[in-house]
């Protein structure tokens, strides 16, 4: 029995040069071409008979992330291979927690492609190797990006909060600062307290700088 392929690219060309590809395999037949992943959700809906997707990321209207994870909810059983120039690992990140099958870079040869849409077919997960190694990088390294995510997101200041360290990170001491809010030096020590405490700093200049590197001033 064929395997039914679809492909999602905006490039024509390219699109052509990957189906020209499979055609030199008999046991592939290409049902259809979207130009974006609108397109793509939408054909499924008329036919979701297709045994593998070959996704690109980068298109119009609605990116392939964004439509793997549509897809991937509605139709778990479609295996969808990104197919595309991005090796960054915010793609990759993004592209796997969508739920993507395999990952593999566009200048792939004709063979591989047979030999990959067979692996995820048999539920394996085919990357090209610097995609693996990135992959893995992501593995040993998670918290890289969800600590930082949950520190920035864990961090409110209130506006008043944020005006007194403003004018911290101009350099005025507490009495400048009181006179420039309207309120007394006790209150400025008050609210740099608890921005000391909120950012988990200890004096003015860390406090500026953490500020900064989180974009609350």
């Amino acid at each position: 029995m064929k395997l039914k392929i679809a492909i999602a690219e905006d490039n024509h060309f390219l699109a052509k040069a990957v189906i020209e590809k499979l055609s030199f395999f008999d046991d592939f037949v290409f049902k259809f071409k979207a130009a974006n992943g609108a397109e793509m959700v939408g054909k499924l809906e008329a036919n979701h008979n297709i045994d593998v997707i070959l996704m690109d990321i980068q298109m119009p209207e609605m990116d392939g992330i964004k439509a793997t994870e549509i897809i991937k909810e509605k139709h778990p059983q479609i295996k969808i291979i990104m197919l595309t120039v991005f090796d960054d690992e915010e793609n990759i990140f993004r592209a796997i927690q969508a739920g993507a099958d395999g990952y593999l870079l566009k200048e792939i040869n004709a063979e591989n492609i047979h030999k990959s849409i067979l692996e995820v077919i048999n539920n394996g997960a085919p990357m090209s190797p610097s995609i693996a190694l990135k992959a893995l990088n992501l593995l040993r390294n998670p918290l890289q990006i969800t600590e930082s995510e949950e520190e920035i997101e864990k961090v409110k200041l209130t506006k008043r909060e944020t005006d007194v360290l403003l004018q911290l990170s101009k350099g005025l001491n507490y009495n400048e600062i009181a006179e420039n809010l309207f309120i007394s030096s006790g209150t400025i020590r008050k609210h740099i307290e608890n921005i000391y405490r909120k950012l988990q700093v200890h004096n003015k200049m860390e406090a500026v700088q953490k500020a900064k590197s989180q974009k609350l001033i």
